[in-house]
């Protein structure tokens, strides 16, 4: 499995070398936005019909996007499709305290409002750190 993700993240790195494909080397954040967009509408059709074959192919094109995306980020020198992984993990443990943390929470009812409480918690951190950053120039 990790071995076959190594293999698609440096296909689409080859893509968009010097040596790969014009149209791919071509694409931006923003011209690949009628993509990302098409692509979560099929999946979305895939998931209501519930047909296995064709939500795992829509996961793939997803997928596609995902890593193109990380893969811009990395030629500019901001993250790689690593760097998104773990700040994703670190995440979902900060919102999940009650599975791993002290927190014990027994309904999906309270799960939401603490998710929500720890998601605009992180936003007011980020936000004062922004502005620390701003007044700091």
């Amino acid at each position: 499995m990790r071995k076959d993700l190594d293999r698609l993240i440096a296909l689409i790195a080859k893509l968009r070398s010097p040596k790969g494909c014009p149209w791919d080397r071509k694409q931006t954040h923003v011209s690949l936005i009628p993509y990302l967009k098409g692509e979560v509408r099929e999946l979305v059709q895939a998931l209501r019909r519930g047909v296995p074959h064709e939500i795992e192919d829509e996961l793939g094109d997803l997928m596609l996007q995902i890593l193109l995306h990380s893969q811009i980020a990395k030629e500019r020198g901001q993250f790689d499709i690593h760097d998104m992984a773990r700040s994703q993990f670190l995440k979902l443990k900060r919102r999940h305290p009650h599975v791993f943390g002290r927190k014990k929470l027994k309904t999906a009812r309270q799960v939401r409002a603490r998710w929500q409480h720890v998601k605009k918690r992180e936003r007011d951190l980020r936000d004062r750190d922004v502005r620390r950053r701003f007044r700091a120039r």
